[in-house]
């Protein structure tokens, strides 16, 4: 029996476009919000509303410790959780290759379906094209969120301020490490697996021990070390790091050594850098070691108003060196 695939019909607009919303999207995302009409029609949202979309067109598609379907809702999530916003809904457009596997696409709508249980968002509203063999790589997803905003949460690159403590929630480059190793170009043997993980309850958790937080990014394309340069920028400030106290899985350190990269900027889909001030960063800590997502977080460094824009990193040998600003292609592409 020959695999199901999707075809230019199930884009076309009629029958099999209608079997393939109610089969997989609508079996999948189903709730009280979701909708068939031109446009979801949502509650009133009090306060300010935070909205951030991004697209994903990861490949392979499946890697160890997610697909593109998590991570689409993950990476809309965690923008929102920067901004101390509550994710509550989310829209996703599909563009799917003709002859792309139907059972895949039911996995990547099942990964969705629970990734988007888990932070507590609904998915209102969608849409599906199907690209020509060729035209795209498998199956691109953009996802667009909306949020409340928590009154208390005042969070900007542009908030950093000498004295802060440079916080990250776990090891560093676990993803990025995740997609060069599924892509099977290196001949390495090892179980990295992704960071992938929806990030609001960590957010959340920061905000029951203080509301003093200045900044909270997380690291996806480029890592912590193009984080950090673009916050240094932002808030014209200068960035001193420990680079003994900056957590990197073995796994992670033994690839990055074999092939020469550097953990620091090798992207991550589960991790969050916050500055906070540094009398609050021990309870900071603390607080995250006891979350799902951040058992391994670690003040890495402090903001200093001296060396404005650059980042520096003090060597496990004691010395001092300029963190080489990101530029040109970062290895491995992940989107």
């Amino acid at each position: 029996m020959s695999e199901r695939t999707v075809t230019l019909a199930h884009g076309a607009g009629g029958t099999q476009t209608n079997e393939l919303i109610d089969s997989v999207f609508k079996a999948h995302f189903a709730n009280s919000m979701f909708t068939g009409d031109d446009a979801a029609v949502l509650p009133q949202i009090e306060g300010k509303i935070a909205s951030s979309t991004d697209g994903f067109i990861v490949s392979p598609w499946k890697f160890n410790g997610g697909n593109i379907g998590k991570l689409s809702i993950c990476g809309t999530v965690n923008d929102l959780a920067c901004m101390g916003a509550k994710p509550l809904y989310l829209t996703c457009a599909f563009v799917i290759e003709e002859g792309f596997s139907m059972d895949a696409l039911e996995e990547i709508a099942a990964a969705m379906e629970k990734t988007a249980a888990e932070a507590g968002v609904r998915i209102v509203a969608g849409d599906t094209k199907v690209a020509g063999r060729g035209q795209c790589d498998g199956v691109f997803i953009t996802t667009t969120g909306i949020g409340a905003v928590m009154p208390q949460a005042h969070t900007s690159g542009t908030y950093a301020k000498p004295g802060d403590a440079v916080i990250v929630t776990g090891d560093v480059g676990r993803h990025g490490c995740t997609i060069l190793l599924a892509r099977d170009n290196y001949g390495i043997d090892s179980d990295v697996d992704s960071d992938c993980a929806p990030l609001w309850g960590t957010v959340e958790s920061l905000y029951q021990v203080t509301d003093d937080i200045h900044v909270i990014r997380d690291a996806t394309r480029g890592g912590v070390g193009t984080v950090l340069y673009e916050i240094a920028g932002q808030s014209n400030v200068g960035i001193r790091l420990d680079a003994e106290r900056i957590p990197v899985d073995p796994r992670v350190k033994g690839v990055c050594g074999m092939l020469g990269l550097e953990p620091l900027y090798l992207a991550c889909e589960g991790r969050l850098v916050i500055f906070a001030p540094q009398e609050q960063a021990e309870k900071i800590v603390a607080k995250l070691r006891d979350g799902k997502y951040s058992q391994n977080a670690a003040v890495i460094g402090t903001v200093t108003a001296e060396n404005a824009g650059m980042v520096i990193m003090e060597t496990e040998i004691g010395t001092q060196t300029v963190l080489p600003q990101p530029k040109g292609e970062l290895l491995p592409r992940i989107c």
